[in-house]
């Protein structure tokens, strides 16, 4: 029962722990969320861009030699 009431102990003093740390958290306002996750989305298309034409440039550089 010791047992129990120990494990019980560290879970509320977890859970007591993870609210008073969230309760410091800045959140960001709606504006700086969309702003940012703009900049996420735009530097994702254009790496995918760039390391897709890498690819295909690779590519046709390996048929080209593979075909000789």
């Amino acid at each position: 029962m010791v047992k129990e009431v120990q494990k019980e102990n560290r879970i509320m003093q977890y859970l007591r722990e993870t609210r008073a740390e969230l309760r410091k958290v800045v959140w960001p306002t709606r504006e700086e969320a969309i702003n940012l996750t703009a900049i996420v989305v735009g530097t994702i298309v254009v790496m995918s861009l760039f390391f897709g034409t890498v690819d295909f440039m690779l590519t046709q550089l390996f048929r080209l030699l593979i075909s000789r």
